[in-house]
C-alpha cells in the first residue's frame, strides 16, 4: 500500500492540493510536517482533492480537518471534494467532533418559569422533610433498642466525641460569648444612659444571655463546627463504602455511627451552654464595671436580684433539644451522600443550613411557648 502523500499546484490565486495513497497513522508524522509547510500565502482559495486516496483512518482525517481549520482561520476559502463515500463519512465525523459546542441560548425568565421553580423547590422541601422525619423515626427506634440493651452503647466512641465536640469546642465558644457579653453590656449602657437607667444593664445582660444568647450562639457554633463534621465524616465513609461494610458485618450504622455522636452532643451542648453563659456574664460584668460606677461584687449582687433559676433553666432546657436537632441533621445528610466528594461538600453545606434553620425555628417555638406559660 502506497504511503500517504500529496501534491500542490497553483492555478492563478487558487491552490489545488491532491492527496493520494494511504493517509493513515503510519504516515501521519510525515504528512503533518509537510502540511505545516504548505505554502498558501497569497491564495484566496484552496481545493483539497481526495479522489486518489486508497486508505483513510482517523489520524489522516484529523490532519485534513486541521488543515482546513487553519486555512479558514487565515481567511482562505477551502473546498474539499472527490472523497469516496466511506472516506467522506469518516471525515465528516472528525470535522463535527472538532467543532466547538454550540452556545447555550440566553435564558429568558418568565412568570411561568418562576412558578415552576417555586413548585420544584416546594416539592424538594417536602421530600426532604419526609426523609428527615423518617430518619427521626429510625433514630427513635434505635434509641429504644439501646435502652433495652444498654451494653450495646459504644462508650469509647461516645467519650471520644465528647472530647472532640465538647471539650475541644470550649475555647471558641468561650471567646465568642465573652465578646458577646461585652457587646451587649456596651450597647445596653449606651442606650439606657438616655433614660438614666444604666444600672439596668445588669438585668439586660443576665436575662438575655441566660434565656437566649448563650444557648443560641453556642448552638450556632456547634452546628457549624460539629454538625458539618458529622456529615463530612459519615459522608466520606459512604463514598468509601465503609457504611456498607458495617451492614455486611451485621451491625446497625445508626448504633455504630449516629447514636454515639448524638448522645455525646446532647451531653456536651448543655455543658457548653453553661460555660458560655458564665463567660458572657463575665464579659458583661467587665464592661459594666468599666462603663458605670459599680464594682464586680455589686454587679454579681444586682445579677442575683435580676435573674432567677427560671431564666437559667429556660436556656438550659433548649440545649439538649438543639443538640439533638444538629446531630440528627448532620448524620442524616451524611447518610445521604452518594458517589463522589462533590456530594460530600454539597450535603455538608446543606446540613449546616438546615441545622441553623431548625435551631432558629425551635428557638422561636420555645420563646412563644415559655411566654404563653408565663416563664
Amino acid at each position: 500500500m502506497t504511503a500517504g502523500l500529496f501534491e500542490t499546484a497553483r492555478r492563478g490565486e487558487d491552490i489545488v492540493l491532491t492527496a493520494g495513497g494511504a493517509w493513515t497513522i503510519q504516515a501521519a508524522r510525515t504528512l503533518d510536517g509537510q502540511l505545516r509547510k504548505l505554502a498558501a500565502a497569497g491564495a484566496k482559495k484552496v481545493l483539497i482533492v481526495l479522489a486518489d486516496l486508497t486508505a483513510l483512518d482517523t489520524a489522516g482525517a484529523w490532519l485534513i480537518a486541521r488543515t482546513e481549520r487553519e486555512l479558514r482561520a487565515a481567511g482562505i476559502a477551502v473546498d474539499i471534494g472527490g472523497a469516496k463515500p466511506g472516506h467522506q463519512a469518516l471525515l465528516s465525523r472528525i470535522m463535527e467532533a472538532g467543532q466547538p459546542p454550540p452556545l447555550a441560548p440566553h435564558p429568558r425568565f418568565h412568570l411561568i418559569d418562576l412558578v415552576a421553580d417555586l413548585g420544584e423547590a416546594m416539592f424538594h422541601g417536602g421530600r426532604q422533610a419526609r426523609d428527615l422525619i423518617g430518619f427521626f423515626g429510625a433514630v427513635i427506634f434505635a434509641i429504644g433498642r439501646l435502652a433495652r440493651h444498654p451494653g450495646r452503647i459504644r462508650f469509647i466512641s461516645l467519650v471520644s466525641h465528647l472530647e472532640l465536640h465538647g471539650l475541644d469546642a470550649m475555647p471558641i465558644v468561650g471567646i465568642l460569648l465573652f465578646l458577646v457579653g461585652i457587646v451587649i453590656a456596651y450597647q445596653g449602657v449606651d442606650q439606657l444612659r438616655q433614660f438614666g437607667g444604666e444600672i439596668y444593664v445588669v438585668n439586660l445582660v443576665g436575662i438575655s444571655v441566660l434565656r437566649e444568647m448563650g444557648v443560641l450562639i453556642s448552638s450556632i457554633v456547634i452546628a457549624g463546627r460539629s454538625g458539618s463534621a458529622f456529615t463530612a465524616q459519615i459522608g466520606t465513609m459512604q463514598v468509601n463504602e465503609e457504611v456498607d461494610a458495617i451492614r455486611t458485618l451485621g451491625l446497625d450504622p445508626l448504633e455504630v455511627l449516629v447514636l454515639p455522636r448524638m448522645i455525646a452532643l446532647m451531653i456536651a451542648l448543655p455543658l457548653l451552654t453553661f460555660f458560655a453563659n458564665m463567660m458572657a456574664i463575665l464579659g458583661g460584668a467587665m464592661m459594666a464595671t468599666y462603663s458605670i460606677d459599680v464594682t464586680f461584687a455589686q454587679f454579681l449582687d444586682l445579677l442575683n436580684q435580676a435573674v432567677t433559676l427560671t431564666h437559667f433553666w429556660v436556656g438550659m432546657i433548649k440545649a439538649p433539644v438543639f443538640a439533638f436537632l444538629i446531630a440528627m441533621v448532620g448524620c442524616f445528610e451524611g447518610m445521604r451522600v452518594r458517589g463522589s466528594a462533590e456530594s460530600v461538600g454539597r450535603l455538608t453545606t446543606q446540613a449546616v443550613v438546615e441545622s441553623l434553620f431548625l435551631v432558629i425555628v425551635f428557638d422561636a417555638f420555645f420563646s412563644v411557648l415559655f411566654s404563653y406559660l408565663g416563664y
